[in-house]
């Protein structure tokens, strides 16, 4: 990919991606019933303004909102790997602290390995790396 590529359309990428998880996320819970855990919250306090800063900046081409979104997206992705390792056994908690639901509670598991944590960490670490090579084609 080209530094002129990622330059026009990185932004609406990321963008394009913050709005199919957040869609997705809204879909489990509205949808689906699946009541999410803290972790799934703090998640989703770090996703659900991406869409918004995202979108704003890839209409404007403001490219320097990429150090605004970097924070947002690498916490998002440590607190969603945390969650990975949580739900397969790496690591363990009280399921009191987790609140009502417990975090380690496996709603989907598709192909024994895609959980929703999983999806989340994905478009994470997706939009992390979208904005990170944007920002180095705007230097």
């Amino acid at each position: 990919m080209s530094n002129k590529w990622i330059k026009d359309n990185g932004m609406y990428i990321s963008w394009f991606i913050a709005l199919i998880a957040t869609l997705g996320s809204l879909y489990f819970s509205e949808i689906m019933n699946f009541l999410p855990c803290k972790l799934c919250w703090y998640q989703r306090i770090l996703m659900y303004p991406l869409v918004i800063l995202l979108g704003i900046a890839a209409v404007r081409r403001d490219y320097k909102l990429t150090i605004y979104a970097l924070p947002l997206t690498i916490w998002g992705a440590c607190i969603s790997i945390y969650h990975v390792l949580l739900q397969s056994g790496v690591f363990h908690e009280d399921a009191t602290a987790c609140g009502p639901v417990p975090c380690d509670v496996d709603y989907l598991n598709w192909f024994g390995f895609i959980t929703i944590p999983m999806l989340a960490g994905t478009a994470f670490i997706l939009i992390t790396i979208f904005q990170f090579l944007t920002y180095r084609a705007t230097k």
